[in-house]
């Protein structure tokens, strides 16, 4: 299965042409299935068909959903009260009602991530398109597998499983309770089901589109989301430059935002492969305006992103890891070698990613950004590098 990805700034429309792309793609005869984060029905709106909780045909071979973040976030904790049912007892504490609860903030992002496992899981789809929420929270959303994973293994280490026979006796020895196993089997369920997430977003055939409305504001937050999916591993296949008013327009004010916006057209196509989608004069609404949105089709060949580490041994005694960080900026860039991990900060975003096992012999030996590439060298460390016979 294919899964398109659809983020923008606030207010540039990423919803409509998510709705446009998914209802393209069925139109082609591919089962679709269009998952959108808003609790607004926006995306209904935009197809003319009310969707929600429950998956909605929205056209031949569409599916529309936008999950219910509630109704999952009380079947998870009524599951955990009734698993910590002891521990809640010995704390004197008392249950809560189904319906006395709310989401916490998150849910709704959590909620859409299980309906994207779901998803990539039934093999009923052959697309998804998911209408995300704004690039930062979008960004924010994606990120989330994996550090929830990486503070799984910190707090409750697999390896440590490995000694369930011996912990009642180290509990007598300690004096206080070990984790009880149901903690263990719950963790173990949770980066599972975090791990089926993380391979569909770092699936080599998941591309991202961003959707920006042409002029300064525009070229900045496009700039953002270009590094900031980099850094995720992912590119962002598509500029779609949306509401792109003619060149040619009488009206003085409408023609200087026009230049204004093909001046930024301009510079976009230097850097980035851009897809215009003209004003129609309106907002769309319905399966024909909708279908008046040229919007491109799936690339059925998608460029994968590389971090390759390439071997400069024989003539500079160093690895390189190259790493595509397109739109970076050199001052905003730190990175810090802990242990066998890589802190990369660029901006406002942040990542911690595992080094490759060949680098983890090796000490940092320099680095540089060129040509939207961060090169990190890498020198082989004597007491850890096989040593030829």
């Amino acid at each position: 299965m294919r899964t398109i990805l659809i983020t923008g700034s606030g207010g540039t429309g990423r919803t409509t042409l998510a709705a446009a792309t998914a209802l393209k793609a069925a139109g082609a005869g591919t089962r679709t299935l269009l998952l959108s984060a808003d609790r607004a029905d926006t995306l209904g709106a935009a197809l003319g068909t009310r969707t929600g909780a429950e998956p909605v045909e929205a056209a031949p071979g569409l599916t529309a959903w936008r999950p219910d973040a509630t109704e999952r976030f009380r079947e998870d904790l009524a599951a955990f009260q009734d698993r910590a049912t002891t521990a809640l007892d010995l704390l004197g504490a008392a249950r809560l009602d189904a319906e006395e609860l709310t989401p916490l903030p998150g849910a709704g992002e959590l909620a859409l991530l299980r309906a994207l496992r779901d998803a990539a899981t039934s093999q009923t789809y052959d697309l998804l398109v998911v209408d995300l929420p704004p690039t930062p929270e979008a960004l924010a959303l994606l990120a989330l597998p994996e550090e929830l994973r990486r503070y799984l293994r910190r707090l409750l280490p697999a390896e440590r499983q490995a000694a369930r026979a011996l912990r009642p006796v180290l509990g007598r020895l300690a004096g206080v309770p070990m984790p009880a196993e149901w903690l263990y089997e719950t963790a173990a369920r949770w980066d599972a089901e975090l791990a089926a997430v993380e391979a569909v977003v770092g699936d080599r055939a998941t591309t991202v589109r961003v959707v920006a409305e042409p002029g300064p504001a525009g070229t900045d937050a496009v700039r953002t989301a270009v590094t900031g999916f980099a850094l995720r591993g992912l590119r962002v296949e598509t500029l779609l430059a949306n509401r792109v008013l003619p060149a040619a327009t009488p009206d003085a004010w409408l023609g200087a935002l026009a230049a204004q916006q093909h001046k930024a057209l301009d510079e976009w196509r230097e850097t980035y492969t851009v897809h215009e989608t003209a004003h129609l004069g309106r907002d769309p609404r319905g399966a024909d305006d909708l279908g008046a949105l040229p919007v491109p089709g799936v690339n059925e060949t998608p460029t994968p992103v590389e971090w390759p580490v390439l071997d400069h041994l024989a003539d500079d005694g160093v690895l390189v890891w190259h790493i595509p960080l397109p739109g970076a900026i050199r001052e905003e860039l730190d990175l810090i070698r802990r242990g066998d991990e890589l802190v990369l900060t660029v901006g406002q975003f942040r990542r911690i990613v595992p080094l490759p096992s060949a680098l983890r012999r090796c000490g940092v030996d320099g680095a540089a950004l060129r040509e939207g590439e961060l090169r990190i060298r890498f020198a082989p460390d004597p007491d850890l590098w096989p040593r030829a016979r």
